[in-house]
């Protein structure tokens, strides 16, 4: 267990907390590239400071506090222009660094007062890779954003998920460093909620964790398995600060605040040998629900659903006086042990784990991947169907509910498949070209491929 104030320690990111400047000089995805090709501003809520993410009619995307500094009006309604995000109050005009550079009345009434050279709002970074927005919120100079080795992977279809989850983030994150939870809520837990009392999942016998340079690692065998198996040789990840990976997945948990926080998935789904070359044209973004909006309870027939279940049933704030940890826990007890000495090192002015600012490794950094073969050189269509594993994962995204529909016809094009109506995979004689939909309500009269997002929730003008 911990005191109160370790907990207090590990859980509260708002502005001059130790855990939110730790977190701050990270980059962070905050939102996904395709969301803009409907919307042009949306409110952010990060690490307790409420912001606005814009792009505008230049490409260009902003990061800026949501408040306009005249009189207060919420430039979440603002509209861009050419260059930045003007208020819909009275017009005041700011660029993606924050600076004011057009006041219209001003301009003509008090040119020579030049008022706006005096006025700039709180501005952040921002970057996109990976079909992914990132906001970076900690003192300069920045680190570079991490171009981790799935990120330039060839001939595959990309999604990113995004949900808000009702707890606070590090909950989250020590999911990252718990295999056993794989064996009880993702196996047994799913035997049960179909209706059946077993066969439950092969026991865990053995665990390892070890540090390697961007985060933690952990290694398990079970009964049906041995130290060959790749989930001992190579192991799974959580990378620093926020991230599990599983090499073609990647999980970020970024705080929205102290109890809420805001989950964003990568996934790469190979395309079979017969669809190579492969070019994505558009990443698709899509927002997963937590709750059936039928019934008001939580979602848990899907991975990463489950695990939220999880997450929030701890509390919005885990409360770890409470806790009792046990043999299973080590890993767990190993990341909380590691943040402190991360909290001590920024402390005392030194950089904490896991920043790359080298260029020319950051061309790609190569990670432990299981399976690694599987996502590179990849597999024949009828391999993929026959795998334990991935051929389930063809009929439908296995993380999380609520795929749209257009997403899941665009990844079944990549793959070159259909799902009859008896529930079987079958091959589909495609011609359009790889990387291109084939169905013509995906796209819109522009020809632009574009996929349904649910706006990020705002209860301000709820």
């Amino acid at each position: 267990m911990l005191s109160e104030a370790k907990n207090q320690l590990l859980t509260q990111v708002g502005p001059g907390t130790p855990m939110g400047d730790l977190l701050r000089r990270y980059w962070h995805p905050i939102g996904a590239e395709s969301e803009f090709d409907e919307m042009s501003v949306r409110p952010a809520r990060l690490f307790g400071e409420d912001l606005v993410l814009y792009k505008d009619l230049s490409g260009n995307y902003g990061l800026v506090d949501r408040q306009c500094p005249h009189r207060r009006a919420d430039l979440a309604y603002g509209f861009v222009e050419k260059c930045g995000l003007r208020c819909n109050y009275h017009g005041w005009l700011y660029d993606e660094t924050g600076q004011c550079t057009e006041q219209p009345y001003e301009d003509i009434a008090n040119p020579q007062v030049r008022l706006k050279d005096r006025i700039k709002i709180k501005s952040y970074p921002v970057q996109v890779k990976a079909g992914m927005i990132w906001a970076y919120m900690g003192p300069l100079p920045a680190p570079l954003v991490p171009t981790w080795e799935p990120f330039t992977w060839a001939n595959g279809f990309r999604q990113v998920v995004i949900s808000e989850v009702p707890c606070n983030w590090f909950q989250c994150q020590e999911n990252s460093i718990d295999p056993v939870h794989f064996e009880w809520m993702h196996s047994n837990w799913s035997v049960r909620l179909r209706g059946d009392t077993g066969p439950y999942s092969p026991t865990h016998t053995k665990l390892g964790f070890e540090e390697f340079e961007y985060g933690l690692i952990y290694k398990r065998v079970r009964e049906d398995t041995d130290e060959k198996h790749p989930l001992w040789a190579v192991g799974r990840l959580a990378l620093w600060p926020n991230v599990f990976c599983l090499g073609d997945h990647f999980e970020w948990r970024v705080p929205i605040d102290d109890e809420n926080t805001l989950s964003i998935t990568w996934a790469f789904n190979r395309v079979p040998r017969e669809r190579e070359p492969y070019v994505q044209e558009k990443i698709p973004a899509w927002y997963g629900p937590v709750k059936d909006e039928a019934t008001g309870q939580w979602i848990s027939s899907h991975v990463m659903n489950q695990d939220f279940v999880a997450w929030v049933g701890q509390g919005r704030i885990a409360d770890r006086t409470q806790e009792n940890l046990g043999a299973s826990d080590r890993g767990i007890a190993m990341l909380r042990r590691h943040f402190f000495d991360e909290l001590d090192a920024i402390a005392q002015g030194r950089d904490p784990k896991g920043l790359v600012r080298d260029a020319a490794k950051n061309e790609c950094i190569d990670l432990p991947v299981a399976a690694r073969r599987l996502f590179v050189d990849g597999l024949t269509r009828d391999e993929l169907k026959a795998h334990p594993i991935i051929g389930k994962h063809l009929k439908e995204y296995a993380f999380q509910a609520g795929q749209p529909e257009a997403v899941k016809r665009a990844f079944h094009d990549a793959m070159g498949i259909r799902v009859d109506a008896q529930g079987n995979v079958v091959d589909v004689d495609l011609t359009a070209p790889s990387g291109h939909s084939l169905d013509p309500q995906a796209s819109q009269a522009s020809g632009k491929q574009t996929f349904p997002i649910h706006p990020i929730r705002d209860e301000r003008h709820a």
